[in-house]
């Protein structure tokens, strides 16, 4: 288990949690990657156009990690709507997020990185 690259996810969930795009930033890569179903975008400035964008909270769940991957399952709950579940890929590197997929849910991320139970930390 990397404690560092988990730690390095929830910090940057915690920022994006609390709308503080500084820190944000400060956890990704120069050339973070953002993507989900509809997309992607690169680097800071779409890191900072897509967390203003964000109208939900994301509670962290389930987390699973292997080779710099982490997958955390996430409670994403709207300002105006009910709340769903959803998953995120993370990939850091030297304590960085350089990559971040929004799954529609955590089977479809643990596919997408080939991770199984084996993976979850306890």
């Amino acid at each position: 288990m990397s404690t560092s690259e988990i730690a390095t996810v929830l910090a940057w969930h915690d920022a994006l949690g609390a709308a503080d795009l500084d820190t944000l930033a400060s956890l990704c890569s120069d050339d973070i990657e953002i993507g989900d179903a509809h997309g992607a975008a690169q680097g800071h400035a779409a890191l900072r156009a897509w967390a203003q964008r964000t109208d939900a909270t994301a509670e962290v769940g389930t987390i699973y990690y292997r080779d710099g991957v982490v997958v955390v399952e996430e409670r994403i709950t709207p300002a105006d709507g009910p709340a769903r579940t959803a998953a995120s890929a993370c990939r850091v590197v030297d304590d960085h997020v350089t990559a971040v997929f929004r799954h529609d849910d955590l089977a479809a991320a643990l596919a997408a990185t080939e991770m199984t139970d084996d993976d979850l930390q306890a």
